[in-house]
């Protein structure tokens, strides 16, 4: 595992606290955190390779995270849980093979990989 930027117990405890509460609010608001925050968080503040961000983020969803945030949408109306199951199951599948994809590229390549989808999205959501 690739160690973090040299810094104490308590500075990576609360960069990892502020990570996860960025996340949770753009989560909450937009329904991203995982892979948009998270992951280049690891990577850019923490120091992490990206095979390990991805892992830790993956690893910080598995309990439900999203269960409050989730709950406010549903309480107003606002949640479709038959297609939330079907994503979740999806999720399920997709984060298996994902993750052992993951484990064949480079970290050249993975972090080139993410650029490119993250730029496709953002174009398709500016002119789309």
């Amino acid at each position: 595992m690739a160690a973090p930027h040299t810094t104490g117990e308590t500075g990576l405890i609360l960069i990892f606290l502020i990570v996860g509460f960025a996340a949770g609010i753009l989560s909450g608001v937009f329904g991203i955190g995982g892979g948009l925050v998270i992951v280049p968080a690891l990577i850019l503040i923490s120091g992490f390779a990206p095979i390990v961000a991805t892992g830790t983020s993956l690893g910080a969803l598995l309990l439900p995270v999203g269960a409050l945030g989730a709950w406010e949408y549903y309480r107003r109306g606002n949640l479709n849980i038959a297609a939330s199951l079907w994503v979740a199951l999806g999720l399920l599948l997709g984060a298996w093979i994902g993750a052992r994809l993951a484990h064949e590229l480079s970290p050249v390549q993975l972090r080139r990989a993410f650029s490119i989808f993250l730029v496709l999205v953002a174009g398709k959501m500016w002119f789309g």
